[in-house]
């Protein structure tokens, strides 16, 4: 007589179960789905911040290739978005370079244009002491934006440093560590630009270059 609302409970459960896995993986799959486009449109808005959006016609969320370079852009793996115009290289984007400041990693997002010249730095991140290592921020002062145009040949290579250190940069009062590191970094992306530029505009499906300029 008891067998029969068991074998129904059971089923019930099992039912329920079913249907609780289903809500979900179907929950998990809408908030992966808004969390990775949410990631893009940031990743977007950090690059038409640099580059104009008339300025390229590719999609260069997926014209990308990944580098291993951290011993130039300090970090282990560095995405680089390259911008594309009627089938002309336009430029590149490189996130995050990696830079050391007094607290800890800055993470950076560098353009630089098919002439080696920079479109313009950008600070993602950064834990550096309020009201002197952060004027990195573009929100705290317009330091940053000093980088707009710079090349290897403007400053010279040489001069790519702090005042302090006989360079052309300015660094900030009682926080010369912070600019000095990104000033370092910039410097590096750029020269690793000019010894990687074909490989880093080839095709997707091309390999990507390593750190001793060679391809895998």
């Amino acid at each position: 007589m008891m067998r029969h609302p068991m074998w129904l409970g059971a089923a019930l459960l099992g039912l329920f179960g079913i249907i609780g896995s289903t809500l979900v993986a179907l929950t998990y799959q809408g908030t992966a789905e808004r969390i990775a486009r949410n990631e893009r449109e940031a990743v977007l808005r950090q690059i038409h911040a640099l580059l104009p959006p008339d300025s390229m016609d590719n999609d260069m969320l997926h014209d990308t290739i990944v580098v291993s370079a951290p011993d130039e852009l300090g970090a282990a793996q560095t995405t680089v978005y390259r911008a594309r115009l009627h089938g002309r290289d336009m430029a590149v984007v490189f996130s995050p370079v990696i830079a050391q400041g007094y607290n800890g990693a800055i993470k950076l997002i560098i353009a630089v244009r098919a002439d080696g010249s920079l479109a313009g730095v950008r600070v993602l991140s950064h834990r550096e002491t309020p009201g002197l290592g952060d004027k990195i921020d573009e929100r705290k002062s317009d330091w940053v934006l000093g980088f707009s145009d710079k090349s290897l040949d403007n400053p010279p290579v040489e001069r790519w440093l702090v005042k302090r250190d006989g360079g052309d940069f300015d660094q900030f009062t009682g926080a010369t560590i912070t600019p000095r590191g990104v000033v370092k970094a910039v410097k590096q992306t750029l020269i690793y630009f000019q010894q990687h530029r074909d490989a880093l505009f080839a095709a997707t499906n091309a390999p990507a270059a390593t750190d001793n300029g060679e391809r895998p």
